[in-house]
């Protein structure tokens, strides 16, 4: 594994991985510049408040498996996720995205860098009637952990093991308060080391109070 200089925050990715990092990030910005796939303000921080935050993945789930990301967008963290899959040659993120413009950005990145991944144009609410549960959910910038527990309430019934992965921002505990009005669930915090007052939320046997 070698550290290169475009890894930020600490993150090491092996010159492989890094390359097929490089290419995504030259596609996005091309994209970027067409359709809108992040807030254009954000657009000169890409390397480090969108692809070095999904990248803190790989250090909370280090093992390959099946993941579904759910509201994919512009691929954070899912295609991130799937490009760092590609280097073992082993698990799969199925992306969940209704857009048709970005599941096209989406598809276009699988392509170019060889990522572990497809695209499912589908509403959320729909995707666990068509997917099987997965090893992992992850999701970013999406909804609130209510919501989001609503969504992957099916898939966890058909896997107890399913494990929740969602970066979260600086009001993270008034959502993880409000969620537990109406779930039960096992939490790990992972204090972000990209945004001071940010977090990611590993969540483990989610159930729906009666």
């Amino acid at each position: 594994m070698q550290r290169t200089k475009s890894a930020p925050y600490g993150i090491d990715v092996s010159r492989e991985t890094q390359e097929r990092l490089d290419r995504f990030a030259n596609l996005f910005l091309k994209w970027a510049a067409r359709i809108n796939l992040i807030a254009p303000s954000t657009l000169e921080q890409l390397w480090t408040r969108h692809i070095a935050d999904s990248l803190q993945l790989r250090n909370i789930v280090p093992t390959p498996g099946q993941w579904i990301d759910l509201g994919s967008g512009g691929g954070f963290p899912g295609i991130i996720t799937a490009i760092t899959l590609a280097e073992s040659q082993a698990g799969w993120v199925d992306l969940v995205e209704s857009n048709n413009k970005k599941c096209g950005f989406l598809r276009t990145a699988i392509l170019e860098t060889g990522a572990r991944a497809s695209v499912h144009p589908l509403r959320i609410e729909d995707a666990s009637s068509k997917l099987p549960a997965p090893d992992f959910i992850s999701a970013r910038a999406l909804a609130e952990l209510d919501l989001l527990f609503a969504y992957a309430h099916p898939w966890a019934l058909a896997n107890p093991n399913l494990k929740l992965i969602f970066h979260k921002g600086r009001d993270y505990q008034s959502e993880i308060d409000k969620a537990r009005g109406r779930w039960d669930f096992d939490l790990v915090k992972h204090q972000s080391v990209v945004e001071a007052d940010s977090v990611i939320l590993e969540i483990t046997s989610l159930t729906r109070r009666v």
